[in-house]
């Protein structure tokens, strides 16, 4: 259940308005795109700066976002002509934005409207280390409907999976655990990273990564977001068969190698390499794909009996 003691609804009186920004990247989301919109103009924290980034949709899109901005005039948008992905599109708007708190709202998903005036209170309330404020989602259908909570209460009351707050990096190497459209950013944050890196086919674990080496982040136990699955959302592509995820994932990996500092964090990669490889070769990626990561492994770990099974079976199906 979400933590009854949080300070909501937000108080104008008590807290200064912060300036957030919110980058709403949309790419061929028209069945979702003015649920996803209408759930910005519901937010009860005043203070934001929306932009509407169009990555070349192909469908209805751009002329709903067009909608919306003459709508709303203090909308910025852009509607950029190439398809240039979602690390690179997010980047277009985030380096013209001036918020202290960064939003990244794919335009599938829906805000809840207390969201942002829960997470700047809770970064209010946190020490100047903090870069990141997740939270609890529901997972919702392509018709809205219920699928349940990401984080869900076992029999025990607790939490799976089980949210980290503080210094996390070893456990965002370790495992997945945050819901990505819950997180607000810190600027600083953000800026320190020189944003995201626009040579990857995804942006979060990345980011996680990069950012959890020098800022804590803190898990806020509210359901904010609702999150949509469907077919043609990004994390349904993953570990598809030459898909870029795999190639990503590997340079990752290779940048937390050079961050891990103790033998605790390497023992965390080794557990994040060896998942990643059982699902490469379930897969069925191709074993040039799949090499890049069996050579981390050896950089960190010693080969267990189920890792040597894993790349005879990918190098005989080549």
């Amino acid at each position: 259940m979400p933590n009854s003691s949080f300070p909501t609804p937000y108080s104008l009186s008590e807290t200064p308005l912060s300036l957030v920004t919110i980058v709403a990247l949309c790419h061929n989301h028209a069945p979702f795109l003015r649920e996803a919109l209408d759930s910005i103009l519901a937010q009860t924290y005043p203070n934001l700066e929306v932009w509407l980034v169009d990555d070349a949709s192909t469908d209805g899109s751009p002329a709903i976002l067009r909608e919306y901005a003459a709508r709303n005039p203090a909308w910025h948008l852009l509607l950029l002509p190439e398809n240039v992905g979602n690390c690179q599109a997010f980047n277009t708007a985030f380096l013209r934005s001036k918020g202290e708190f960064v939003i990244d709202f794919a335009t599938d998903d829906v805000l809840l409207p207390a969201r942002v005036a829960q997470q700047v209170a809770q970064f209010q309330a946190a020490e100047a280390a903090v870069g990141v404020v997740y939270s609890n989602c529901e997972l919702i259908d392509e018709a809205s409907r219920s699928l349940g909570l990401h984080h869900r209460p076992d029999a025990g009351g607790q939490l799976k999976p089980a949210p980290a707050s503080g210094w996390v990096f070893a456990e965002v190497l370790r495992r997945y655990f945050i819901s990505t459209p819950t997180m607000m950013m810190r600027r600083a944050c953000l800026e320190s990273l020189g944003g995201y890196d626009e040579t990857l086919a995804y942006e979060d674990f990345d980011f996680w990564v990069r950012a959890s080496r020098d800022w804590q982040f803190l898990y806020l136990d509210e359901v904010t977001t609702r999150k949509r699955k469907h077919p043609r959302s990004m994390s349904a592509r993953a570990y598809r068969r030459h898909d870029p995820y795999l190639a990503s994932t590997i340079r990752v990996c290779t940048k937390a190698l050079a961050l891990a500092r103790t033998p605790a964090e390497r023992a965390a990669l080794a557990v994040r390499l060896r998942s990643e490889l059982r699902q490469a070769v379930r897969r069925h990626a191709p074993h040039a794909e799949v090499r890049p990561l069996l050579a981390l492994l050896r950089q960190v770990a010693a080969r267990t009996p189920l890792d040597w099974a894993l790349a005879t079976w990918s190098r005989l199906r080549g």
